[in-house]
């Protein structure tokens, strides 16, 4: 291809770009945009919210993505991550390498505390991305209508706590996510974010301060809030996201969501499987940051 053809290539890509996005904002001004029920907008999060993010998922936090085979092309999946990091970044990156390397170019849903829909802009910016309620009606609806959906069952006890806990699961509370895939006949997905724990090392938690401001906890990091807006900035650590083997859960019969021993057994293999896989991945890691 000569000089003057890839310059004419390059102005037809650009007008392209330029068509497309003044489709996208007369789409947006009219209204003619599709929105679900839970408040999702695949349209604004595929062109604008994912462009937003991804920057800090490639470039800072340089996340490399395994397993991403063990997601299955089509149906209803739940898929079971660690938390930490005091802020919750680990599900929006998870969300991004789901939506960038999944090769059926499949959506995640993540259910969310409740604190993220009482707070503004977040609540708005959480429903666009295709977040609802942490709530086992709204997961067998998603799981029902063939999505995937993604849980963090350690909550505020795993993104709150100390660092010198760093990388190592809390209590996955009652296993409701395994009562949800066993209803759905779902399989589970256990993850593991290596990465996520050092971007704010939390060596102190201000409680008095945290029940005033109404948080489950409030954080004090080497740089926060000594540095003030500067200590909100991550550490840019380098990333690892695996998706394990699914656990499948088709073959059990119905009644077996009510079964609290089968429940505790499903929710100690998942448990076990991301600490397992945890330990690998840092033990294969050259450093925090490299």
């Amino acid at each position: 291809m000569t000089g003057e053809e890839r310059q004419v290539e390059d102005g037809g890509g650009l007008e392209r770009r330029i068509a497309g996005g003044l489709a996208f904002l007369r789409r947006r001004l009219t209204g003619d945009y599709e929105v679900d029920d839970f408040g999702y907008d695949e349209e604004l999060t595929d062109q604008v919210l994912m462009s937003l993010l991804r920057p800090v998922y490639e470039k800072y936090f340089r996340v490399e993505v395994k397993g991403i085979e063990n997601i299955p092309a089509e149906g209803g999946a739940l898929i079971v991550a660690n938390h930490s990091g005091t802020l919750p970044l680990d599900g929006l990156m998870m969300q991004v390498a789901v939506h960038d390397h999944h090769p059926a170019d499949r959506h995640l849903r993540l259910l969310a505390a409740d604190l993220v829909f009482v707070l503004p802009v977040v609540n708005e910016l959480a429903r666009k991305l295709g977040h609802t309620l942490a709530c086992a009606e709204d997961a067998e609806r998603l799981l029902a209508q063939g999505e995937l959906v993604g849980v963090m069952p350690e909550g505020f006890k795993g993104i709150g706590k100390p660092f010198s806990e760093r990388y190592k699961l809390q209590r996955f509370g009652r296993g409701g996510f395994v009562s949800t895939a066993l209803r759905q006949g779902a399989p589970i997905v256990p993850c593991s974010i290596v990465g996520a724990e050092e971007i704010y090392p939390m060596i102190g938690n201000a409680k008095t301060l945290a029940r005033v401001l109404g948080f489950p906890y409030f954080p004090l990091t080497p740089t926060f809030p000594w540095l003030g807006p500067l200590g909100g900035i991550p550490l840019p650590t380098k990333w690892t996201i695996q998706f394990g083997e699914p656990i499948r859960t088709d073959g059990y019969p119905p009644e077996a969501a009510e079964d609290p021993m089968l429940m505790f057994n499903l929710t100690d293999q998942v448990r076990e499987q991301i600490q397992h896989t945890l330990y690998k991945l840092l033990v294969q890691r050259r450093s925090v940051f490299f």
